[in-house]
C-alpha cells in the first residue's frame, strides 16, 4: 500500500477552496452511495421512482460516464409495467448466476477476481475487513454478503468522503489529507484492480439498459476518481515541497 507521510508538515487547505473541496466530496460521497445501492440489492418501486425523477448530466467530461447516464437514462425513459421484473430478472442473471461454475455471472466480489480459483472469501475480504476495523467500522448485521462486496467497497468510500467533507469544513486539515490518501490507497488497492473485470462481464451478462449503464457508469467514475485524487494529494505534495 502507498503512503505518504505528512503528519509534521502543515499544509493550508482554507477558506473558500475548503468549502469548494468539501461541497465536492460530498457529491462524490453521493455519487458512491448511488452506484453502490445499484450493487447491493435489487431496485425496488422507490429506487425506481426516485432514479426516473433524477436529471443525468450529458457531458461530465468522462465518456464512459456519459455513456453510463445515457444508457441508464434511456431505460428510464421506457419504462412499463414489468420493468422491476425485468430488472429483477437481470440482476440475477448478471450477479448472481444460476451456480454453474464461477465464470457463469459476473459476481461481485473482489475475492472472485482476485483470487486464482475465483472462490469467496479469499484474502481481499480479510484485507479490506482490516481496512475497515481501522477506521472503526465494522459491518452491519443486516448485511449477509462478505466485506468484499463491491457495495460495501464503494459505500466505504462514501464513507471517507464524507468524513474528509466534515474536516475541510471543521478546518482540520491534517485529517483531511489523511483521509484523501486512505481513499486513494483503498482505491487503487481494492477497487481499480478488480472492477474493470467485473464490469467487462457485467457487459456481457447484463439484458437492460439499466446494468449496462451501472457497468459504464462504474468504469468512468472510478476513472476520473483516480484522476481527482492523484491531482488532489499531488497538490498537497506540491506545497510541502515550496516550504
Amino acid at each position: 500500500m502507498t503512503t505518504n507521510n505528512v503528519a509534521n508538515d502543515e499544509v493550508m487547505i482554507g477558506g473558500e477552496a475548503a468549502m469548494a473541496l468539501a461541497q465536492l466530496c460530498e457529491s462524490r460521497a453521493a455519487t458512491y452511495g448511488m452506484i453502490a445501492r445499484l450493487y447491493r440489492v435489487e431496485v425496488d418501486k422507490e429506487l425506481l421512482s426516485e432514479m426516473k425523477a433524477m436529471r443525468f448530466p450529458a457531458s461530465t467530461g468522462n465518456d464512459l460516464v456519459d455513456e453510463g447516464y445515457r444508457l441508464i437514462a434511456k431505460y428510464l425513459s421506457n419504462l412499463w409495467e414489468n420493468s422491476l421484473t425485468d430488472l429483477a430478472v437481470d440482476y440475477v442473471r448478471v450477479f448472481i448466476g444460476h451456480g454453474i461454475d464461477a465464470f457463469s455471472a459476473s459476481y461481485p466480489y473482489e475475492s472472485v477476481y482476485t483470487s486464482e480459483r475465483r472462490l469467496l472469501m479469499q484474502d481481499a475480504r480479510d484485507e479490506v475487513l482490516a481496512v475497515y476495523q481501522s477506521c472503526g467500522l465494522e459491518k452491519n448485521e443486516t448485511w449477509k454478503e462478505s466485506e468484499d462486496h463491491i457495495a460495501v467497497e464503494l459505500e466505504f468510500m462514501q464513507i471517507l468522503a464524507l468524513r474528509t467533507a466534515k474536516a475541510l469544513r471543521d478546518g482540520d486539515e491534517q485529517q483531511a489529507i489523511s483521509l484523501f490518501m486512505t481513499q486513494r490507497n483503498f482505491l487503487e488497492d481494492h477497487i481499480v484492480s478488480w472492477t474493470p473485470m467485473l464490469t467487462a462481464d457485467m457487459r456481457r451478462f447484463a439484458k437492460t439498459d439499466l446494468y449496462k449503464g451501472l457497468a459504464f457508469l462504474t468504469d468512468g467514475f472510478l476513472e476520473t476518481e483516480e484522476v481527482f485524487l492523484a491531482d488532489t494529494l499531488s497538490e498537497v505534495q506540491g506545497e510541502l515541497e515550496e516550504k
